[in-house]
């Protein structure tokens, strides 16, 4: 996880100036003047890691919502099959099969199953993956888009997982395709100079408005496609995040990550209020790492 540490403040120190007879005297620390304390000024330090409200509110929600676990099991698999998303509930040649929801079940459970989880680590990694690049892309888009392309990716991850699992009665609860569409869209503007994974990086509020690279741009960058690169392989792999739930056995239901990251990458320029970098903006991706050598 990538955080931004505050730098350490610039020192300013004024002494009075020393007569050219009395120079020989700053080789005997004994002999320094009492009567010219130094002036030490501490330039404001950036917090290590600072929330903006909407992911905070985001986060909190997940958190409170998590809180179902303390319900009884009776309760609590109600809850799952009610708000967690199972693509048997849209088989039509199955009319008889009754599961809790009814028919508005098939349309709020696209969105409603990101918010469930099924065990605190799986919240917890899941908000650790938010944290940097869901903090840029909060501050970037502002509370009202925000929160609705975490809606928009979770949606289609829930159609990738839909696609691939057509017949599957089991639940998948969890926000990682949220999280992967988040990730995919920081990573159009994240490697700009000035921006949060960038060598010369900026505050956080400038860092998340720096003008995003365009999709092909994006894509000929080196650390873009590595971070793609790594990104598929883990998840391809490992499979870690959002998760299938029954009885029994839980699986990794890593399409719908999948789903959720390409929609963030190939819809981000529909939420993103920054103006587009021109030729010269656009070139600052890869100036910043020449620059710094």
């Amino acid at each position: 996880m990538h955080l931004r540490r505050g730098g350490l403040g610039d020192y300013l120190q004024t002494v009075a100036p020393i007569a050219p007879e009395s120079e020989a005297a700053l080789d005997s620390p004994q002999d320094s003047s009492p009567d010219l304390p130094a002036v030490i000024e501490e330039a404001p330090r950036e917090p290590i890691l600072t929330l903006p409200p909407a992911l905070t509110a985001y986060i909190v929600l997940l958190a409170v919502i998590h809180l179902r676990v303390l319900l009884p099991p009776e309760f609590e698999n109600w809850t799952i099959d009610v708000f967690g998303f199972i693509p048997k509930r849209y088989d039509s040649s199955l009319l008889n099969l009754q599961i809790p929801g009814g028919a508005g079940a098939k349309i709020w459970t696209f969105v409603t199953y990101s918010l469930l989880h099924a065990n605190l680590t799986h919240l917890g990694f899941n908000v650790l993956w938010l944290l940097p690049f869901g903090s840029a892309l909060a501050r970037r888009f502002g509370t009202v888009r925000f929160f609705v392309f975490l809606a928009v990716t979770a949606a289609a991850g829930a159609l990738a997982h839909l696609i691939t699992h057509e017949h599957a009665v089991a639940p998948m609860i969890g926000a990682s395709a949220s999280v992967s569409g988040a990730m995919a869209a920081a990573i159009r503007f994240a490697f700009v100079r000035g921006s949060f994974l960038s060598f010369s990086r900026s505050d956080a509020d400038t860092a998340a408005r720096v003008p995003a690279l365009p999709l092909s741009r994006a894509l000929r960058d080196g650390r873009v496609v590595g971070f793609l690169a790594v990104w598929f392989g883990v998840n391809i792999i490992f499979g870690v995040g959002a998760i299938g739930v029954d009885s029994e056995t839980t699986s990794v239901a890593w399409q719908a990550h999948i789903g959720g990251f390409f929609a963030g990458l190939l819809l981000f320029a529909l939420f993103d209020p920054v103006p587009r970098a021109r030729g010269n903006a656009a070139g600052a991706s890869s100036q910043d790492v020449s620059d710094r050598i």
